[in-house]
């Protein structure tokens, strides 16, 4: 589980280096996430499918998508419109609430075993590295330098 206390830097922003545990980095592997059900809520769905995007899904295991996929469960239901009474012919009203403090407590704490934010992942010393943006001028003008070699050995 996660320390508590506030949020530590990213390993390349400490001043210390010599008292801190090494940090793990995302690369490969991982298992197969299960399809969204397409019963749920959208915003379930959404933070489902953001989950496969994400870079610490990458070290999930079956127990940890099984987690995300009963967690999308129960966003989605308690996001669905809820059976609030009667009309006088009996019919049921339905109604959208806002969730409920101890369901979105409880939701929260399940996102922060799967390492949803940041500070999460901080905190289980974890870090995604962005993927390096490539600038196509850049790679162009490497591009054209190689060439340039060419027609000079020519």
């Amino acid at each position: 589980m996660a320390e508590r206390g506030p949020v530590p830097k990213r390993s390349d922003q400490r001043r210390r280096r010599n008292k801190t545990e090494p940090v793990a980095k995302a690369q490969g592997g991982g298992s197969k996430p299960p399809p969204a059900s397409s019963k749920w809520h959208p915003v379930a769905r959404r933070w489902f499918q953001s989950l496969k995007k994400s870079g610490q899904s990458r070290f999930y295991e079956d127990s940890d998508w099984a987690t995300a996929y009963l967690l999308a469960e129960s966003i989605s239901r308690e996001l669905k419109p809820q059976p609030i009474g009667n009309t006088e012919d009996g019919d049921v009203i339905y109604a959208s609430l806002p969730p409920k403090g101890a369901s979105l407590a409880a939701w929260l704490k399940a996102m922060t075993s799967l390492l949803v934010t940041e500070g999460d992942r901080r905190r289980a010393r974890l870090e995604l590295a962005a993927a390096p943006e490539v600038d196509p001028a850049e790679e162009a003008a490497v591009a054209d330098l190689g060439s340039y070699r060419k027609r000079r050995a020519d």
